[in-house]
């Protein structure tokens, strides 16, 4: 089954970039790719531009209406995600964890919805 692990954090909160720690981060991310690649689970996965770069639609009336910024306003962001093939919701969960971003914000994991 797949699981969605979206990947949300406060912007500033962790390593930030230009310090040592941040290297030491992105290296966490590397790893964690190479292990979920390694393990057959990977499917897809990116990072996303920072959440000012974002535009919410919505139709209305028939007429599509944009908005700058997120849906929502809220502390924690969503920065990316990766789509897994786990066999059950425990171990999609065992690798959410080894997420880098799961230790200073959270990781969200959904299954996907496959319609035949």
């Amino acid at each position: 089954m797949q699981y969605m692990c979206l990947i949300y954090s406060t912007e500033g909160v962790g390593p930030q970039p230009g310090t040592p720690e941040f290297g030491a981060f992105m290296q966490g991310y590397a790893d964690f790719g190479q292990t979920v690649q390694k393990a057959g689970k990977f499917v897809a996965g990116d990072a996303l531009q920072p959440v000012s770069t974002a535009t919410s639609v919505a139709v209305r009336d028939g007429k599509a209406e944009t908005t700058d910024g997120p849906f929502a306003e809220t502390k924690e962001q969503l920065g990316g995600y990766y789509i897994l093939d786990c066999e059950d919701l425990d171990e999609a969960i065992k690798y959410a964890a080894m997420i880098p971003s799961a230790a200073h914000g959270r990781v969200e994991v959904r299954p996907v919805m496959i319609f035949d």
